[in-house]
């Protein structure tokens, strides 16, 4: 596999049981996740966020009243120019309602951000979907990360 460039910013705003999360997104391990899923080399900021920041973005730029998992701001394919923000309470509740890791949410969150980066959509059409979902799964099958589908 021809692994891309990437400049990463990693950044974790004011959330609770920091450590936690920190734990689970090593920089090593982000860098390695968001290398694997770019198709052309990039230039990424990961912010890791609280509620309350995950609720405003998603209110101000999605018309949402509720904090999304992964907010995914695409500027350009190529290279790969992107801002992935993460709402670490609801990563953190959904991994435990899925019966995952943090670490193998986090991961499949980082790549599917990453492919919404890079025009990858699923909402688009069920043809789309399934094509974006099997992208994911054989991405993090490369990561030692089993099937988030399943």
């Amino acid at each position: 596999m021809d692994l891309k460039q990437l400049s990463l910013s990693l950044q974790f705003g004011d959330i609770p049981h920091i450590q936690r999360h920190r734990q689970a997104l090593a920089r090593h391990v982000v860098a390695r996740c968001i290398r694997h899923a770019l198709q052309h080399d990039g230039e990424i900021t990961v912010r890791i966020v609280g509620q309350t920041e995950g609720l405003a973005l998603n209110q101000n730029f999605r018309g949402q009243s509720h904090a999304t998992n992964v907010l995914t701001f695409g500027y350009a394919h190529q290279p790969v120019l992107a801002d992935l923000v993460l709402c670490a309470p609801v990563v953190a509740q959904e991994a435990r309602d899925q019966g995952k890791t943090l670490r193998q949410h986090y991961l499949h969150l980082l790549v599917h951000g990453t492919l919404h980066a890079q025009g990858w959509d699923h909402e688009a059409s069920i043809q789309n979907a399934k094509a974006m979902e099997a992208q994911e799964v054989l991405i993090l099958r490369g990561l030692g990360v089993p099937n988030p589908y399943a």
